[in-house]
Parts: C-alpha cells; structure tokens; sequence
C-alpha cells in the first residue's frame, strides 16, 4: 500500500479528523463561549433549574436515540414539544431569571466572567460527625421542652428562594444556638431555619406546604410545610412537634415519624461529610496555610 493510496483513504474516511486552522480571534470566542456556559450552569445549580437541566438532558438523549434507530413518530412529537417546552420553562422560572439579570446589572461584568458568583456556596453542604451530633442533641433538647422546631438541610439542590425569605444568620451550628433561635417569645422562633453543610445560613424563613391530600388532618402547618419542601427538593428536614415533642424527619416526599435518637443520627449519617469528598484544592489550601503558620 503506497503513501498516496494511504493518503486518499484517509481523506475519504477520517476527513472528519482533520482540524481546521484557527487564529487569534476563534480562540478568544471559543475562551467567551466557554466562560459564559460555566456560569450559566453554575447559576443553574443554586437554583431549582438544576432538576429541569437534568430533565431536558434525559429528553436530549431520547431524542437522539429516536433518532438514531429512526423512531419517527417520537421524533415528531418531540420536536413539535420543544418549542412549546422552552415556553413553559421561562414562565416557571421567571422569578429565577429575572433575579440572574439583576445580579448581573449590579455585577462588574469583567469580575463575573473571572470568578464564580457571590451566591456560589463556598461550603460544602456536607457536615462533620460534631455538627450531626449538635443537631440531633438541639433536636431532643427541644422535644423535651416541647418547643416546636422546623430544620431544613440543604443538600444538592439549592434553597436559595425560601433562604432569602428569611433573616440572614450565616452561623456556626450547635445545639445552644438552634435551641435560642426557636425559643418561645423570640424573634426568630417563627418558620423554619436552613442548614448548609455546618452553618445556620437563615431563619424564620417561609417553605411551601405540601399539595397531597393524603396527609391526615392531625398534622399542623410545621409537618405539612417539611413535606412541601421535600417534595421539591432532596432536602432533609427535621420536624420538632410542639404539642407531643416527638422528632420526625420528612424526606422524598415521605414523614418518617417518632424516631429515637439513634434513628435520627442514622438518618442524617448519609449527610456526613468523608475524606473522599474533601475538595481536593480545598485540602491543598488548608496544607499550604498550616505549613505557613508553622513557618511563623
């Protein structure tokens, strides 16, 4: 096989392969593309679009595989959905993308293209075995004094809307400042607090109640409101009855009531924080700062 015979199967075959030549300005459109995709899918993952972006890449896929094995009919009605699809899509998350236009008005352009949004979470929302066992002990403390309580954590999808409906606390979580801000009298004692990995980001906040009509009449608006909330979140909320001081957590949509201690410590174990989800820059960051402390 000669070199040329080589070389026209290759333009017959991998013409594909070959890259086009690019110059100075392709690459500084492909940079401005690629930065403005980053934070279009950050800012989607602090809000409840995440679950929708996860929809639309599942119908994606289905699409593609339609049309791959030749499935007209599901072609068809998928591209006559789409567009009425994106229609509905803006009309649910105005609120969000009205809020992301204002953010970016207030922004310096150049410093949002750089860095990551101020409403990016620094944290992690998992937690340490300490903060597990603060809130599981402020949880039974209270139940003992029958204070009602209301603690919603935070996990993959963001509750940005229902946090900014409360007051900014933005504390370190222990059981002593759980059970002040739920005390009878105070100004914080109504509504629910929102939890982010080891801090108290907001309390007082308002969350939406649930829509199934299967709930009994015996629960009041607490139980209801943790039911609402996990229903369009993966959030885990721990509810403190005020009239009987049972613990009961609401997650999935489902109320798992009157647990023991130990059964509400094994219901919040998934959420504990391991080495293998230590930030990697994270971890590189805190060596470097102690290895310069040492050095002082």
């Amino acid at each position: 096989m000669t070199l040329e015979h080589l070389q026209k199967i290759f333009e017959k075959y991998l013409y594909w392969l070959s890259l086009p030549s690019m110059r100075i300005k392709g690459a500084i459109e492909i940079i401005i593309i690629s930065v403005i995709v980053y934070q279009i899918i950050k800012w989607v993952q602090l809000t409840r679009a995440w679950t929708l972006f996860k929809g639309i890449i599942v119908l994606l896929l289905f699409a593609f595989f339609a049309a791959v094995f030749q499935l007209n009919t599901i072609s068809w009605l998928l591209s006559n959905s789409l567009g009425v699809g994106i229609t509905a899509a803006i009309i649910i998350f105005q609120p969000e993308l009205r809020r992301a236009l204002e953010q970016l008005g207030r922004r310096n352009i150049f410093t949002n293209l750089l860095f990551t949004s101020g409403d990016v979470r620094q944290e992690s929302s998992a937690m340490t075995d300490k903060t597990v066992n603060e809130l599981v002990r402020a949880a039974f403390e209270m139940g003992k004094a029958r204070t009602g309580a209301l603690m919603v954590i935070e996990r993959k999808v963001a509750l940005g809307e229902y946090e900014r409906t409360g007051i900014p606390v933005d504390g370190l979580l222990t059981s002593q400042l759980l059970i002040n801000i739920f005390e009878h009298n105070t100004p914080l004692h109504d509504g629910a607090v929102i939890l982010r990995g080891n801090r108290i980001v907001a309390a007082t906040c308002y969350l939406p109640l649930t829509d199934n009509m299967n709930v009994g009449k015996e629960y009041g608006t607490r139980h209801r409101a943790a039911l609402g909330v996990s229903e369009v979140s993966d959030s885990v909320t721990i509810i403190v009855s005020e009239e009987t001081g049972a613990v009961s957590v609401a997650e999935d949509g489902h109320l798992y009531q009157n647990l023991t201690r130990e059964e509400l410590t094994e219901r919040l174990a998934p959420l504990k924080a391991s080495e293998n989800n230590v930030d990697v820059f994270k971890r590189w960051k805190d060596l470097l700062r102690n290895e310069r402390q040492n050095n002082e």
